[in-house]
C-alpha cells in the first residue's frame, strides 16, 4: 500500500507481512499532462512513480478508491498546474497529436 489511500499505512504494516515481486522495466507511454501530474504526487507522497501506478492499479482491480478525500484534492491542484482538463469519460476518445 502506498499512503495516500483510504487504508492507513500503518494499518496496512500490523495486518499484512511483506509481500515478494520482481519488477521490471517497462516503457509505458502516456499523457503529457497526466504524467506531471502523477510525478507531482509521487514527489508529494515521497515514493516513486512506479510505486504510485501500482497502487492505483491494485485499488482499480478491486473496484476500491485508490486517494482519500485530501489527496483528491491535491491532485485537483496539481492538474489545475499542469493544465490538465483530461476527466474519464475523455480515456476512450483519446488520439494521438501530430508531431
Amino acid at each position: 500500500m502506498y499512503r495516500g489511500t483510504l487504508i492507513t499505512m500503518s494499518q496496512e504494516k500490523v495486518n499484512h507481512p511483506p509481500v515478494e515481486v520482481e519488477r521490471v522495466q517497462t516503457g509505458v507511454r502516456l499523457e503529457k499532462r497526466m504524467l506531471k501530474v502523477l510525478k507531482a504526487l509521487a514527489e508529494q507522497k515521497d515514493m516513486s512513480l512506479g510505486d504510485l501506478l501500482e497502487g492505483i492499479v491494485l485499488h482499480a482491480f478491486e473496484g476500491k478508491v485508490p486517494f482519500s478525500t485530501q489527496t483528491l484534492k491535491e491532485i485537483e491542484q496539481f492538474k489545475s498546474l499542469y493544465g490538465m482538463t483530461l476527466r474519464a469519460v475523455d480515456s476512450h476518445h483519446f488520439k494521438e497529436r501530430k508531431r
